[in-house]
């Protein structure tokens, strides 16, 4: 019987035991270690004798780095992120009803403004800049648009009650 044979064999003896102690991925994963192991660093061992205590020894070694290693990270207070509930996106409920009860204000608001503070309003959401206000409703200077904007914005303000919020 040559060397892999023997591998082979022991293997599935190394897994049995690894599996006894730890989840079934955990221990194909050990064994694969332990075997990796064997075959590079004990090439010259081949009697089945010396190979079944030298590959449970290593073993014990390989297990034991391990949950050296994993206490060493915290990980066996951890939960399961399986088990925690995942976090709902949208806004609790009382977020959501404030935020409607503002836009309706708002929108109750900006329809008693007049025809120009409306206008101004909606091209400036439309993205416009102030220049292009300007020309868009016909006035020579700038400054009378900024002046109608703080104007309507005060007016707004009144409107909805003297706060944004």
């Amino acid at each position: 019987m040559n060397r892999n044979q023997i591998l082979a064999g022991l293997r599935e003896r190394i897994l049995a035991f690894a599996t006894s102690r730890v989840s079934r991925d955990y221990a194909e994963d050990l064994t694969q270690e332990t075997l990796v192991v064997l075959h590079e660093k004990y090439p010259a061992v081949t009697d089945l004798t010396e190979l079944v205590p030298l590959a449970f020894q290593v073993l014990r070694f390989k297990m034991l780095d391990a949950h050296r290693k994993a206490f060493r990270r915290g990980e066996y207070n951890q939960e399961s992120v399986e088990e925690l509930p995942l976090a709902d996106p949208a806004d609790d409920p009382a977020t959501q009803l404030d935020q409607q009860q503002r836009v309706n204000r708002l929108l109750s608001a900006i329809t008693q403004l007049g025809d120009r503070c409306r206008e101004l309003f909606k091209w400036k959401l439309e993205g416009h800049s102030f220049p292009e206000i300007q020309k868009l409703m016909g006035q020579a200077s700038i400054n009378t648009i900024y002046t109608w904007d703080l104007r309507c914005r005060k007016q707004l303000l009144s409107l909805m009650g003297g706060s944004w919020k």
